[in-house]
């Protein structure tokens, strides 16, 4: 049993949530559930058979989700951080927990999912290279970094280097003063 254990508040998607997580990631699955019964369902306001726990496990890490009514709502101020090893990995994240999404709450590598959930899908190097001796080349990284929806590890990486991708020239357009159309 691990020491702390994330508890998550849904309205009444606990059971559908806790299935939809451990869809996207792989060493998962849907443990324990608690039901509302009549004396709990009276008191809460849940039907009862409802799930007022879920218990779930995703890549080792254990959860509870908790449907406990429309009094609470997910904010950015706790976010899930999913560390990719490529971009593929980066790509597949993204696209399984944006789907259904708020896309206004997307930058950065951050998003939120369905029920509002917040997430960042990252690279595992970022900090690294966001924590290089070389300041210069760690503030490179965060200004491309500032310029993104879902990371773009190459271009991080470009960054970090100070590589740039040879411009190429678009029909109608003239190049900005970096040389970029």
């Amino acid at each position: 049993m691990q020491k702390i254990t994330p508890f998550l508040w849904f309205n009444n998607q606990a059971e559908e949530a806790a299935k939809y997580y451990v869809s996207i990631f792989k060493n998962s699955k849907v443990g324990k559930i608690a039901r509302y019964d009549e004396a709990a369902s009276q008191a809460s306001g849940m039907p009862a058979g409802t799930a007022m726990t879920v218990a779930f496990r995703i890549e080792g890490q254990e959860f509870t989700a908790l449907n406990g009514g429309p009094h609470f709502k997910f904010t950015e101020a706790i976010s899930f951080v999913v560390n990719c090893r490529t971009q593929k990995e980066i790509d597949y994240y993204w696209e399984k927990l944006s789907r259904g999404g708020d896309e206004k709450a997307q930058q950065c590598g951050w998003l939120k999912d369905r029920y509002g959930l917040s997430w960042q899908i990252v690279p595992a190097v970022l900090s690294k290279l966001l924590q290089d001796k070389d300041g210069e080349k760690s503030k490179r990284v965060m200004q491309a970094l500032l310029q993104m929806k879902k990371l773009d590890l190459k271009k991080l990486k470009q960054a970090f280097e100070l590589k740039r991708e040879i411009a190429q020239p678009v029909p109608g357009k003239s190049p900005n003063k970096n040389g970029m159309f």
